[in-house]
């Protein structure tokens, strides 16, 4: 199965970590470089101000079009693979569920990772291998740093961008109800600002943990996004009512000790 690895050209000291994990665990990949927010003109930004539910940061909108960049390739290459941000942190069984996802049927999304907030899933699993299991996952918003994306998947979210505009990739992700998604458990990828939460011993350093996107305060808004809020709970709220008898709300479990250390 294809890898793709999202990471900004300068971003030396995360390739380098992304270079020795995958090594180490015997898996090819692809860098593909993500998209700056220099790379993108005013006129796109103009363009998709009002998509979401708040003004999107400049390198949101490029994360966003990074992360489309290789649902494109997937469609282009009419493979899966998997998706990975460039500090995610890969479990040991990595490799052995890869092989084991490569001729799957019936799915767009297999989401690997958890981000300590909990999801809705259904009720009962699927056994799969490493002693893991696959629940429908219905909704989560907990990240787009590690996911294997099928293209079917891929052209169900670029036709979700075209109807309703672009958002954060995993706010992409989890809006887009009409695809067939599955949550791993126990999680095998994490983002390296997670290991402290999850018990996990971490050695690198601040500058690789710190997200390249998320600031610290949200903009000051136009009255039209509280507008886009709050219709968009309400929607949500009546999905979560049509999701109560089916699935059940929790956390993912991880186990720690399967998380490749260097």
């Amino acid at each position: 199965m294809n890898i793709f690895v999202i990471s900004l050209p300068g971003a030396v000291e995360r390739r380098q970590f992304q270079k020795q994990q995958l090594f180490e665990l015997g898996l090819d990949y692809e860098i593909l470089n993500a998209i700056a927010p220099d790379d993108i003109n005013n006129e796109i930004y103009k363009k998709h101000y009002f998509d979401w539910q708040r003004p999107l940061r400049n390198t949101e909108v490029a994360c966003y079009f990074s992360h489309r960049s290789a649902w494109q390739k997937i469609i282009n290459n009419n493979m899966p693979a998997l998706i990975l941000e460039d500090d995610a942190l890969l479990s040991q069984y990595v490799p052995e569920l890869l092989k084991s996802f490569t001729n799957k049927k019936n799915v767009d999304l297999i989401n690997l990772e958890v981000r300590s907030r909990k999801k809705f899933i259904s009720k009962v699993g699927q056994d799969t291998a490493c002693n893991s299991k696959l629940f429908r996952l219905y909704l989560d918003r907990t990240g787009a740093a590690g996911y294997i994306l099928w293209p079917s998947g891929a052209k169900k979210l670029l036709q979700y961008q075209r109807e309703h505009g672009i958002a954060l990739a995993d706010a992409q992700i989890a809006n887009c109800n009409t695809l067939v998604s599955y949550q791993i458990e126990p999680a095998h990828v994490i983002q390296l600002d997670q290991c402290n939460y999850y018990g996990i011993p971490n050695i690198h350093s601040d500058a690789l943990q710190m997200s390249t996107v998320s600031q610290p305060n949200n903009p000051k808004v136009h009255g039209i996004f509280w507008i886009k809020r709050i219709t968009a709970q309400v929607k949500l709220f009546v999905y979560i009512l049509t999701l109560i008898i089916k699935s059940r709300r929790r956390y993912i479990k991880i186990n720690k000790e399967s998380f490749y250390k260097k």
